[in-house]
């Protein structure tokens, strides 16, 4: 019997990394997953490989292959007509809707002016515009349902602490916590907490395979420390850990839930 038994999770960014991961543990408690990724690069000037169509069939195979119902598409948070048909199919498909785990984001690198416009665009248009877009597709469906629920927020170690080089992710990150503090608020009497996560490095192919953090670390390392020196990264399944807990931790929300091994405060 699993935890979240009959239970249904909306989840942005599943095609690898923390996304599927999360995904995956879900659907071992017992949740039918929704899931959307773009999985395509989305901009040109971020430095790790993107996820492709091929990563995303195998997240659903492996949701499959542990017994889990799924219903997953490919398309961009930006697209909030995207995201309000595939969550209205899915409430359709599974009968309700749960918990939500907004997950997708995009790091780029680069000094505050010497990046270009679109640079810093791209990432808040993403980060924070797509991931309230997420939310304004999901809400309804949850209210409507009077089950409860939670929403968790994928934010960072840097919308903690700001990096260097990292002036529109930072920005980004910082803003999600406003974001999940304010829809924490709203949504308090209506039984659905909202909470927001920060990790630091995780062993992904954004954490670990970005040719641009080698230099930004080279160049202002003293910034990036953690507490942690044997245990530098972490794993996906330290974030799903978190994830799941606050999905189940029926008397915490608008917590800040930090698995960045003391990086914030280092």
């Amino acid at each position: 019997m699993g935890q979240f038994d009959g239970q249904v999770v909306y989840i942005t960014g599943i095609a690898r990394g923390q996304g599927r991961n999360h995904a995956l543990r879900f659907a071992q408690e017992g949740a039918a997953v929704i899931g959307m990724d773009i999985a395509d690069r989305v901009a040109d000037h971020t430095t790790y490989p993107p996820a492709t169509a091929e990563d995303l069939d195998e997240t659903v195979r492996l949701v499959e292959l542990a017994g889990g119902k799924i219903l997953a598409r490919r398309g961009d948070t930006r697209d909030l007509a995207f995201q309000q048909q595939l969550v209205a199919d899915g409430v359709e498909q599974f009968g309700r809707l749960d918990h939500v785990v907004a997950n997708a984001g995009i790091l780029s690198w680069g000094l505050a002016w010497e990046q270009t416009e679109d640079q810093f665009t791209d990432v808040i248009d993403v980060n924070l515009v797509g991931t309230w877009k997420t939310l304004k597709a999901a809400i309804p469906s949850m209210i409507h349902a009077r089950n409860g629920g939670s929403i968790t927020v994928v934010s960072s170690c840097a919308g903690l602490k700001a990096m260097p080089a990292q002036s529109g992710y930072s920005a980004s990150k910082f803003a999600l916590r406003g974001l999940t503090q304010s829809v924490a608020k709203e949504l308090g009497d209506k039984r659905i907490r909202v909470n927001s996560v920060h990790p630091y490095a995780v062993h992904t192919p954004m954490g670990l395979e970005d040719t641009s953090a080698f230099a930004a670390f080279e160049a202002w390392g003293r910034h990036f420390p953690s507490m942690m020196d044997h245990y530098p990264v972490a794993s996906v399944d330290d974030l799903s850990d978190a994830v799941l807990y606050l999905a189940g931790a029926k008397a915490v929300t608008g917590a800040e839930f930090q698995i960045d091994m003391g990086s914030a405060k280092v």
